[in-house]
């Protein structure tokens, strides 16, 4: 319970000081308006089918939830490191993995915002029909893929700390999610050979999920799958944290950037 009640009160206070930032509270959500917008266009210039519209719609949605976490959880520790924080989030005494992992987890629930914008966005400008086949499966899906891709933050987090320009290390791998996580073209339409990292990735799983439920196909694996690699993420995360303080405590490179 202590634990439980570490990481929701982290989660939350992070939340709220996100939601009043110009950059993560108002730009997470006209960022993707721009992005879905023309994929919008572009699938309505192709005369395509309402379902057509309807998975763009969705998974145009689903990246708004990456966008928000990948370019600043990369960056996470460098800014916690330049503003002099760093220090006193690593003499807390709790565990470092459970005072970092809220922090990614509120950006990807910011970017759970983002993804309402858009999905309205496209409904009233766009007049896309959103007729979701099974609402609560949808949030269930929803739930799962924020958790991961939070987790997948807190990952990045950890990894891109000695990398000095860790945020545009996020923003390449931004796009390449984009790309083969299947937000818009399918996975089967890529190559064999990158299949393998698309099922490596937690959002695949997870836009896998919310895509089957909003047209009420089978939804659960997909959703266990994207939970399963968070899970997986949350445990390399934590080693990698309990490496990376046991060397700056040997080497005095805490604080160096």
């Amino acid at each position: 319970m202590t634990v439980l009640r570490l990481l929701g009160v982290s989660w939350w206070m992070q939340l709220k000081m996100r939601s009043r930032s110009a950059f993560d509270g108002f730009l997470s959500l006209l960022w993707p308006l721009f992005f879905a917008t023309t994929i919008f266009l572009m699938f309505r210039a192709g005369n395509n089918a309402p379902r057509a519209l309807l998975s763009a719609a969705v998974g145009s949605s689903v990246m708004g939830i990456w966008s928000a976490t990948s370019t600043t959880a990369s960056s996470a520790l460098q800014q916690e490191r330049r503003q002099g924080t760093l220090e006193l989030l690593v003499a807390t005494p709790a565990p470092f993995a459970l005072v970092m992992a809220p922090l990614t987890l509120s950006m990807a629930t910011v970017g759970a915002y983002s993804m309402v914008t858009t999905l309205l966005w496209g409904r009233f400008v766009f007049g896309i029909p959103l007729d979701i086949a099974s609402p609560a499966a949808f949030v269930l899906g929803v739930l799962a893929t924020v958790l991961a891709v939070g987790l997948l933050g807190f990952l990045l987090a950890v990894c891109s700390v000695r990398y000095r320009s860790a945020w545009s290390l996020g923003a390449q791998l931004e796009l390449v999610v984009w790309l083969i996580g299947g937000f818009i073209i399918p996975v089967a339409a890529f190559p064999a050979w990158v299949h393998p990292l698309s099922w490596a990735l937690a959002p695949t799983w997870g836009m896998n999920a919310i895509r089957a439920a909003t047209f009420g196909d089978a939804w659960a694996l997909d959703a266990l799958m994207c939970l399963a690699l968070g899970a997986v993420y949350a445990a390399v995360g934590t080693y990698l944290a309990h490496r990376l303080l046991r060397s700056a405590r040997q080497h005095a490179s805490l604080a160096l950037s």
